[in-house]
């Protein structure tokens, strides 16, 4: 089985402020934001709400992914998060439970 990799937005509640990282597992990851297990960014800013990831099978594919997401303006981001998720949502609302 070949391992997988995510590259993903968080936003806080009011989607002002963004996050953008890369993990292998992209569920254990988001519990750590959504439960503030390391203290940092997404902790200071309450930014815990996955609102768009995309998947790799590599991960120097995923790591140029993440790095060129990190370099677009904020309007660029915005439109990817709104073709894949519209209203949002929180793509993770369920993944615990």
């Amino acid at each position: 089985m070949s391992k997988l990799f995510y590259v993903y937005i968080l936003a806080n509640t009011h989607n002002t402020t963004l996050y953008i990282g890369m993990t292998n597992d992209i569920k254990r990851r988001v519990y750590e934001h959504k439960t503030h297990l390391n203290t940092g960014f997404t902790h200071k800013y309450n930014v815990e709400k996955l609102v768009w990831y995309s998947i790799f099978s590599d991960a120097n594919s995923a790591i140029l992914k993440e790095k060129q997401l990190k370099k677009w303006n904020r309007k660029w981001k915005e439109r990817i998060i709104n073709e894949m998720n519209p209203e949002w949502k929180d793509l993770s609302e369920g993944w615990y439970e």
